[in-house]
Parts: structure tokens; C-alpha cells; sequence
């Protein structure tokens, strides 16, 4: 089964951070820059949580706190699911579906090694069924 591995060899193991102490429109203004649903929150070199689009809207915008005014630790999602690079990728897609999450942050010994987000895992599927499709055709019907 391929894990979690195979998409971080692919993607690349960059990870959008934010201090567990900076204001939440300073969360938001790196979420806009970088295009991203999620940064991860950390402490130091300790993870912490996560900080998504999800939180802006239930934790903030719902409760009308003032972004600039707010700390991220008061409103991250901890703890947070996460899974490790040799998780598979199908475990990692029931447990998004289960829990209802778009993003699952890999780490391993409270090392951060990557994030994984639906769209991955979609993508990566995508890829696996057309080799798949191919290799029957080429079976069904020679090469052509």
C-alpha cells in the first residue's frame, strides 16, 4: 500500500508555521499569501496545532473577535489529528473522512515533516487509477 511518503516525495516537505503567540490576521495574511487552507501553529520547534480556514470562520469571524486582537492559540484546533510518513494513504483518507478535516500534518517523535491536504491524497489517487487503466487496456488489448 503507498504511504503518506510517496506524496511527500512528490509535493516536497515545505510547511507553512505560525507561532502559537501571533495574531490571527497575521495567520490569515500568510494563509492569503502562500494560497493555503491551513498553517501549522508551533511553540518553538514543538507543534502545537493547526490554524484553518475553518477556525477563521467557527472561532473569530462567528464569535466577532478582532483578528488583529486575537492569538492563534486561542483559537487553533488542539489537538489536531495527525499521521506519520509511513501511514497509508488510505488511512489517512478514512480518518479525513471520518473526522471531517482537509489537512493532516505529518509528524513523527513532535517532528514536523510535511502536511498532507485532500487534494493530495485526491490527486495521488487520480494518478494510481489512470496507471491502472492503462496497464488493463495494454492487457485487454495490446500495446498500441
Amino acid at each position: 500500500m503507498p504511504t503518506i511518503q510517496s506524496i511527500l516525495d512528490r509535493k516536497g516537505t515545505d510547511v507553512a508555521t505560525i507561532r502559537h503567540d501571533a495574531s490571527v490576521l497575521d495567520a490569515a495574511g500568510v494563509m492569503n499569501e502562500r494560497h493555503i487552507g491551513a498553517v501549522v501553529v508551533v511553540n518553538g520547534d514543538r507543534v502545537v496545532g493547526i490554524f484553518t480556514e475553518r477556525d477563521i470562520l467557527c472561532r473569530v469571524v462567528a464569535e466577532q473577535r478582532a483578528p488583529s486582537d486575537t492569538i492563534v492559540e486561542s483559537v487553533m484546533t488542539s489537538p489536531m489529528a495527525v499521521c506519520r510518513r509511513d501511514t497509508t494513504i488510505a488511512e489517512c483518507r478514512a480518518m479525513m473522512t471520518t473526522k471531517r478535516i482537509r489537512h493532516l500534518p505529518v509528524v513523527e517523535e513532535g517532528m514536523l515533516y510535511g502536511i498532507i491536504s485532500a487534494g493530495d491524497i485526491l490527486a495521488r489517487e487520480v494518478v494510481d487509477q489512470q496507471a491502472t487503466i492503462e496497464y488493463l487496456q495494454d492487457y485487454l488489448y495490446g500495446r498500441t
